[in-house]
């Protein structure tokens, strides 16, 4: 079984900074469609990056210029640094992989049912 683990979330205060990563094992990492998602308490879980197989990247806009994620060839992993930190991006934060090997321009799009999930990582961004 595919196996994602998150780790790097925590507590800060506004403004502050938070570099999440993802390490995979059971499948090969980098060959996949990945990307970052969140879910605060009692609310959606939201895509706040995303990046396909050819490393094309695409941001939610309320992260968009804060937000940056990329890959780690060297250490197998994805990383998710997280800038300029809000109140509002307080959630669980999930690395997923995509079945299917869809493009970025489909990603968005694709139900549940096609997204592996790890554990999450909590962030809490405090006033």
């Amino acid at each position: 079984q595919v196996q994602l683990q998150e780790s790097g979330g925590g507590s800060v205060q506004a403004g502050g900074s938070l570099r999440l990563s993802c390490t995979a094992s059971g499948y090969d990492f980098f060959s996949n469609s990945m990307a970052w998602f969140r879910q605060p308490p009692g609310k959606k879980r939201e895509a706040v990056a995303l990046i396909d197989i050819n490393s094309r990247i695409n941001y939610a806009d309320s992260v968009k210029g804060r937000f940056t994620i990329s890959q780690d060839n060297a250490k197998k992993s994805l990383h998710l640094q997280m800038n300029s930190l809000k109140p509002e991006d307080t959630a669980m934060y999930y690395c997923a992989v995509a079945f299917g090997s869809p493009t970025l321009e489909t990603m968005a799009f694709l139900p549940d049912s096609l997204w592996h999930w790890g554990q999450g990582t909590q962030v809490t961004v405090s006033s």
